[in-house]
């Protein structure tokens, strides 16, 4: 595995840019280090770690693309019924349609009248049992994945979750909660209601797509979001982005397999 020692750069990006087009510079298993330590890393394909990882995220993606779990949906480009979006598609006119799936636990919203967290509503919908178990199995298998590489980073974030979430509101043993992002993109931003001294998990899976990749201009790095692939990186310490996602083909997607740990559960 490469070691990359991350160094500061000046750069004019602030919290809510759009991210461009950015070629990846970060492409081949690397280790990110700062002042010697590792932070995090990024793996070309999780099958070379887990070969149960690469079957239980090729069967999230599978349910996801499914009517069997319920999502938030948007699309970018002109909306319509199918045969208005079959002719745009023949005419070449780009139609990419955006959803997400959120698992585990969510934090509090005073603002919606909901001061109190909760879990999501996906996991009493029974068609969506096996995405569900698959991404809960998802999560502890990549844990492992972080432990075999990192046991530092793996026994500090476990010690970190131990002691600042309550039991019932984690996602395995290193997160609170998962999302699956279907072809979103994402503007500059700073993930500030993750707990500090802990890492996101995120899984790539994609077919016929180019972009979709998590850029930090803090240190001038672009990983990589090759089907398979997985970043472990602390998505509090920096700004970053993800680039945008352009199918190549008809049907062309990136879907992203996240897990995260969020600060709002306190142990009573």
């Amino acid at each position: 595995m490469k070691h990359v020692e991350l160094a500061q750069l000046e750069h004019n990006i602030k919290i809510g840019d759009k991210c461009s087009h950015i070629e990846p510079n970060i492409l081949e298993d690397t280790l990110f280090l700062v002042d010697g330590k590792a932070i995090g890393f990024y793996i070309r394909d999780i099958a070379k770690y887990s070969k149960k990882a690469a079957q239980l995220a090729d069967i999230a993606d599978a349910e996801l693309k499914s009517e069997r779990v319920p999502k938030q949906e948007m699309s970018r480009g002109p909306q319509g019924n199918k045969a208005a979006k079959l002719k745009r598609e023949l005419e070449g006119k780009n139609l990419v349609t955006q959803y997400s799936a959120i698992l585990g636990s969510i934090p509090p919203k005073p603002h919606m009248r909901r001061p109190y967290p909760t879990r999501s509503s996906v996991h009493g919908v029974k068609s969506a049992n096996t995405f569900v178990k698959a991404m809960l199995m998802l999560a502890k298998e990549s844990e492992q994945i972080v432990k075999q590489i990192t046991p530092e980073l793996y026994e500090q974030q476990k010690e970190l979750i131990a002691e600042n979430v309550a039991k019932e509101w984690r996602f395995g043993d290193l997160f609170t909660s998962s999302i699956s992002n279907f072809n979103i993109a994402a503007d500059f931003h700073r993930d500030n209601g993750n707990l500090k001294g802990c890492s996101n998990v995120i899984i790539t899976k994609r077919s016929n797509s180019t972009g979709g990749c998590t850029t930090v201009p803090d240190y001038g790095a672009t990983v990589d979001s090759r089907d398979n692939s997985m970043l472990y990186y602390p998505a509090w310490r920096n700004v970053h982005g993800v680039t945008p996602i352009v199918p190549t083909h008809s049907g062309g997607y990136r879907n992203t397999l996240v897990f995260y740990p969020l600060a709002n559960f306190p142990k009573v």
